[in-house]
């Protein structure tokens, strides 16, 4: 990115701490202005006003944090990249499980970085961004080339049978007391089951493992 330029960034969390945070190593780093919207759809609304007014005046790097009101940050990317194209995307989250990073590189923010990271890790990430490069911590690069390796590139790849099984049937639009009476299993074990999908899948709630279900078109074993 040249210096030259005037490096601006959107900050997109529900947390005023973390917007203070942020914007002072975001500042340090030469992004001025760095805007704040405290939802996905706050932000929406920003870049739709900034492109009207100033078609050059859009963000060069979004933040933005999975955990939403509202519209969450990982079915967010795709409006954030249309409304703001030449913008990267770090996600910036406490929920830093491998299946979170890889569903938001998936669908196609350019790095992801945990809130407990050092303030070292922050810069290291906006640089890299902005070299064009993606960026994951090196823990987060190690797991996730393995589950990669095990799913053979497609994330269902990483799901046991019963997994699979149980995220057809929500697919299906099933609740999980249906779910655990159709499989003959307890609702605590369909429950812990959901949860495991979540983390692998990097989805948010029992929407985002239908919708993922519905977009894969995964099928029942």
């Amino acid at each position: 990115m040249d210096d030259d330029v005037t490096k601006r960034a959107l900050v997109i969390d529900d947390h005023p701490i973390t917007h203070l945070g942020a914007s002072r190593l975001l500042r340090d780093l030469g992004y001025d202005p760095v805007g704040q919207a405290m939802s996905a759809e706050e932000a929406l609304d920003q870049l739709a006003a900034n492109r009207d007014a100033d078609a050059d005046a859009g963000p060069g790097l979004i933040l933005l944090d999975i955990s939403l009101p509202g519209l969450g940050g990982l079915d967010a990317i795709a409006a954030l990249r249309g409304a703001a194209p030449e913008a990267r995307i770090l996600v910036f989250s406490m929920n830093d499980q491998t299946g979170f990073a890889a569903r938001a590189l998936q669908l196609g923010a350019q790095g992801f970085l945990s809130k407990n990271a050092p303030p070292a890790d922050f810069r290291d990430a906006v640089r890299m961004l902005e070299a064009g490069e993606f960026y994951l911590s090196p823990k987060q690069a190690m797991a996730l080339a393995t589950l990669r390796a095990g799913a053979a590139d497609d994330p269902l790849g990483a799901l046991s049978d019963r997994e699979r099984q149980v995220l057809a049937l929500i697919g299906q639009g099933h609740g999980l007391q249906a779910i655990a009476d159709q499989l003959g299993v307890s609702y605590k074990t369909a429950a812990n089951t959901s949860s495991a999908l979540k983390r692998k899948l990097g989805v948010d709630g029992i929407n985002g493992l239908m919708k993922f279900a519905l977009d894969s078109g995964v099928q029942g074993a």
